[in-house]
């Protein structure tokens, strides 16, 4: 049954209805209180138009948001220079978006009232609740006028309180300082007490609107990316005896994940025990955080290598850093390529010594050893500085002079003993069985595993010609130059040096070296006995003469010299 109202009557009732939902005459405010609002919604569910009324409201609601509250909030997001006018622009203008939805509280309420009264379950934006859905229906407006250079205020404001937070576990002492080095005011008027309330007030609206996400995400993390890059740039460059990771790792917690904790807590330093949702971002920031971390560390690192590789081992902390940074990113590819090409371009060209290249050489297999025990590294990288080496003219003598020179510098020589110390140790190896790991999956499979990884340094050397007998006559041809430039024959060094070879190269590889020896040596005691005699000793007053009987087809041939 119909009922029929007179339209004075239908007057009056609409204007109680705009009374108590006054948007739908685009305005907020009213003094509708709680009784007049029962009156209101009796005269609704009399009329039966509660989903009329309903719907009539959520698209006013809709209307005013998108003509008036979304664009008064983005006009404030100019882009300015200024870090401290971006601060204020965007504190005011959360603050003004939420005391603008704040102000559609008490029309929700009645809303709901209405909603519930429906009995329709229709969801309201996408929500059940008219409040959830409301704050729905706010994001959408306000992320369908994103203005083109939104991010700028956004990351002014984050920076300026960043720089507050940052100054506050960095230089807790000021001492003498004139400047707040946080807030850059002078310390008499510093403001960062200001701006740490404006930082957890702004922060905590955006939580209630539910924007803090959907506004500020991807400018927080762009941000926070940059301030990483630059503490790492800051605190690293050109220091390699010193292990920076743990600091880094301390900064990042201490100071960044701090610092965002705060963002996503309101201010606390720790997110509540029930609010999984803020446990969740926070753990998934920290998780893309830290991988950002060890990713630009060890490419910055990857950049300076060379420079890492020839201050080893006094860079080996920083190497020690690149090992474990590889195991947490896909760096390999990258570390092999960049520094394949810095030993291109900073060492294999005519103005570098042959000596110079191979001491080099040395330093980069122990350094890379270091850091890839497998030596798929080592042997990717290397491949050019071998075929270079191959090719060079002085290679072998200057790789023989290496390994029986004394002093400092004299790398070879000290790895040349250093095998003979270790040789009697290899029935040990077969006991660190428990340390094995598979070889890298960028491994060549074509290379036996137990030959990449048991190489040595000379053993790479003599590899680059690929043959033991090259360096074996080449060392025959040195010593026997020595021997017979030396006017003071000392044999004891050359016997100690050929016995290390002989466990290098093995006895029959060195036998006339060894033959070679014997004949100045019974020379030099022949010598001897000749010069006991007084006839002779005379006679050489006059004419000094030493002789060398020498076994002609153990020594490598003479110059023939004409009278």
């Amino acid at each position: 049954m119909t009922m029929s109202y007179k339209k004075e009557d239908l007057k009056i009732y609409w204007n109680k209805i705009i009374y108590a939902y006054p948007i739908l005459n685009d305005t907020i405010f009213t003094d509708c209180n709680t009784a007049e609002y029962d009156e209101v919604q009796q005269i609704i569910v009399a009329l039966n138009i509660q989903m009329k009324i309903r719907d009539l409201v959520l698209v006013h609601i809709e209307k005013y948001l998108r003509q008036h509250v979304a664009p008064t909030f983005w006009s404030k997001f100019m882009k300015v220079d200024e870090e401290v006018k971006g601060f204020q622009l965007f504190k005011s203008a959360v603050n003004d978006l939420h005391d603008s939805v704040s102000s559609f509280s008490g029309m929700l309420q009645r809303l709901t009232i209405l909603n519930n009264s429906c009995n329709d379950n229709k969801p309201i934006y996408g929500e059940k609740d008219v409040i959830l859905g409301f704050k729905q229906l706010v994001r959408a407006t306000l992320l369908s006028q994103l203005p083109l250079d939104f991010q700028v205020i956004i990351n002014h404001f984050y920076k300026v309180s960043f720089n507050v937070f940052d100054n506050e576990y960095e230089n807790s002492d000021m001492g003498e300082d004139v400047m707040c080095s946080g807030c850059l005011n002078e310390c008499s008027d510093c403001n960062c007490m200001y701006i740490v309330k404006v930082f957890h007030d702004t922060n905590r609206k955006l939580m209630e609107l539910q924007l803090l996400e959907r506004l500020t995400g991807q400018v927080l993390t762009n941000f926070i990316q940059m301030r990483i890059e630059s503490h790492i740039q800051k605190l690293c460059t050109g220091t390699f005896d010193v292990s920076h990771l743990g600091f880094l790792e301390n900064w990042l917690d201490t100071t960044v994940m701090s610092w965002l904790t705060r963002i996503y807590c309101g201010g606390s330093s720790k997110p509540s025990p029930d609010d999984k949702n803020i446990q969740s971002a926070i753990s998934k920031f920290k998780q893309k955080l830290s991988y950002f971390l060890y990713h630009s560390y060890t490419k910055l690192r990857i950049d300076q290598l060379f420079n890492i590789i020839i201050e080893y081992p006094d860079s080996q902390p920083a190497v020690d850093d690149i090992k474990l940074c590889l195991e947490k990113t896909d760096l390999r590819g990258t570390l092999c390529k960049n520094l394949q090409n810095a030993l291109e371009t900073r060492l294999l060209h005519p103005g570098v010594n042959t000596p110079d290249i191979l001491t080099a050489y040395v330093t980069t297999i122990r350094a890379l050893r270091h850091l890839d025990p497998s030596g798929v590294i080592l042997e990717t990288v290397t491949k050019p500085v071998r075929n270079y080496l191959r090719n060079r003219d002085d290679t072998v003598r200057s790789v023989v002079s290496s390994l029986t020179e004394e002093g400092a510098g004299s790398e070879l020589a000290e790895e040349l003993v250093k095998f003979a110390a270790e040789a009697d140790g290899d029935c040990d190896k077969d006991e660190s069985w428990d340390r094995w790991n598979p070889d890298p999956v960028d491994a060549d499979p074509t290379v036996d595993s137990s030959d990449r990884r048991a190489n040595d340094i000379i053993s790479m050397l003599v590899n680059v010609y690929g043959s033991k007998e090259l360096f074996v006559n080449e060392y025959r041809t040195l010593l026997a130059d020595r021997l017979l430039a030396q006017s003071a024959l000392n044999t004891e060094k050359e016997i100690r040096y050929l016995e290390l070879l002989k466990l290098r190269f093995g006895e029959s590889q060195l036998h006339f070296c060894e033959v070679m020896l014997k004949d100045i040596s019974d020379s030099k005691r022949i010598n001897a006995l000749i010069h006991q005699d007084k006839e002779i000793e005379t006679l050489n007053k006059k004419f000094t003469s030493n002789a060398m009987i020498l076994s002609a087809q153990f020594w490598p041939p003479f110059k023939d010299e004409k009278l």
